[in-house]
């Protein structure tokens, strides 16, 4: 399972780069609007770290499906690679059916359920995002939407890739690997998470005290 960073901020991105693990960035208005930036200039910043060959998703704000097209077209224009966020309702799936024929990838988000993401393929959306942690919020189980939506897709031969945003913790992450998730978007905090654990720390600094009283001549 792909690992993408869910964030716009600068040196969140810089840092989880230089780990080696992180294969993309998603970005959403309120992940944008955090950062105090123009939405172009904060894809055009990430675009020079991550380089051309990296996925960025960046989300429109219209909500008729000629207005979700033309910014869809103008954002394209930022990124080699840019997929596009379309919100799931009836003009965002006409969007993204139009968007399919001009060659335009997408993504479709706020998906939570498992025939919203079958009508996000059919339309051809080349990503679904299933919220996770807001499933969770509402008394459901979000890892069991996600393993729902991953077996339909896998019967029915789909193409469209699962991208589960809205995680919450570490636990989160492995269970959409265990259940056949294709990315999951983390955010830095989380990735952060995942790499420390006490009996590594104790381990590490046992074997540096030991290490000290190895003869050294």
């Amino acid at each position: 399972m792909k690992i993408f960073i869910d964030t716009a901020n600068v040196e969140e991105i810089k840092n989880a780069y230089a780990l080696g693990i992180v294969e993309g960035v998603t970005t959403n208005p309120s992940i944008i609007a955090r950062e105090g930036k123009k939405f172009e200039d904060a894809i055009k910043e990430i675009s020079g770290i991550v380089g051309d060959e990296t996925y960025i998703f960046g989300e429109v704000i219209g909500l008729e499906a000629d207005k979700m097209v033309k910014e869809a077209h103008e954002i394209s224009k930022l990124h080699k690679k840019m997929i596009i966020k379309i919100p799931m309702c009836a003009e965002g799936l006409k969007a993204v059916s139009l968007l399919k024929k001009d060659g335009i990838r997408t993504c479709v988000t706020l998906c939570f359920s498992a025939g919203q993401a079958l009508l996000a393929s059919n339309a051809g959306a080349a990503f679904v995002a299933p919220f996770l942690g807001r499933v969770d919020d509402i008394g459901w189980d979000g890892l069991q939407l996600v393993s729902e939506i991953a077996e339909m897709f896998a019967v029915q031969d789909i193409k469209t890739q699962i991208v589960a945003a809205s995680t919450r913790n570490p636990l989160h992450v492995i269970g959409l690997a265990k259940c056949g998730c294709d990315v999951a978007t983390v955010p830095y905090k989380i990735i952060m998470q995942m790499i420390e654990h006490p009996l590594t720390r104790d381990g590490l600094q046992k074997f540096l005290k030991d290490w000290e009283s190895v003869p050294k001549n």
